[in-house]
């Protein structure tokens, strides 16, 4: 093979990758998405409502970076799972103009019955992979991410 074919080659590689992990992608969310409705919530409101039980008490204005939603969409989610007790607002003592997501009782408790679950779900949905595959695509993973980042 000529460098001319090469570099059509792997460009044809590279497209070929983007559609197989944008597909499994695609499935992989699907499944997951069903597995959280199932526990009651919808996707958004089960991501920040993780972060908040893993990470500590979040500032509303930083919860949307963290779980990749847009900023707009986050007073709407809060506003949910406060309706459902599951989170409340509490002002920062540092600064007023700061206002912190914090989970309640309620949502301690939720989390710490759906987790599992959802842990366990998510093992089966890679079941497709053993140990040593699920490693290695991790580190192919962030390799991919952090380059496609530095460009």
């Amino acid at each position: 093979m000529d460098s001319q074919d090469m570099e059509k080659y792997e460009e044809d590689l590279s497209l070929k990758a983007f559609i197989v992990l944008s597909r499994a992608l695609q499935s992989i969310k699907k499944r997951v998405e069903e597995d959280i409705k199932c526990l009651g919530l919808n996707p958004t409101e089960f991501a920040v409502l993780e972060l908040i039980y893993s990470k500590g008490d979040q500032p509303i204005q930083k919860i949307g970076e963290k779980v990749l939603i847009a900023s707009s969409s986050i007073t709407y989610v809060v506003d949910k799972l406060e309706k459902k007790k599951l989170l409340e607002r509490k002002p920062c003592p540092k600064d007023r103009r700061i206002t912190h997501a914090v989970i309640t009782e309620a949502g301690i408790e939720l989390i710490n019955e759906v987790f599992p679950k959802h842990k366990a779900a998510l093992k089966e949905i890679f079941g497709g992979l053993d140990i040593k595959e699920k490693e290695g695509l991790i580190v192919q993973l962030k390799k991919l991410g952090f380059h496609a980042q530095s460009m």
